[in-house]
């Protein structure tokens, strides 16, 4: 039997002038803590924060499009589909909206569900 996995990525942008330290710290210490209680049957919650390389061919560092991926993993397909109807039909509630309106350039932020190939590198 194959383990399923539901995950739903979500790509957010900083608030233009706001730092990456700043953004960080207010993500993980401010709004993690107050998103807790909106996050019934996430079974695991990760935020990856990017930092941009050079290109190799260019040498140009640019800013990326995205400054944090976030992940949200379920261990079950209704409350996966259920999280999933809601955050892409509805707009969060208002205490949220106000928090994320501190920290993200919400217009700019986008949703995606993950479909995971992995390959065994120990072969």
């Amino acid at each position: 039997m194959t383990d399923i996995t539901y995950k739903i990525l979500l790509f957010m942008k900083r608030k233009p002038g706001m730092s990456m330290e700043d953004f960080r710290d207010y993500y993980e210490n401010r709004h993690v803590p107050l998103c807790r209680k909106y996050m019934a049957g996430i079974v695991r919650y990760m935020r990856r924060y990017l930092e941009p390389q050079p290109n190799a061919e260019t040498g140009r560092n640019d800013e990326l499009p995205y400054d944090v991926v976030t992940e949200m993993w379920f261990d079950d397909e209704a409350t996966y589909r259920r999280t999933l109807e809601y955050i892409t039909t509805n707009v969060m509630s208002d205490e949220v909206i106000a928090d994320e309106s501190n920290f993200f350039d919400r217009a700019r932020n986008r949703i995606a569900t993950v479909i995971e190939c992995e390959t065994d590198m120990s072969a």
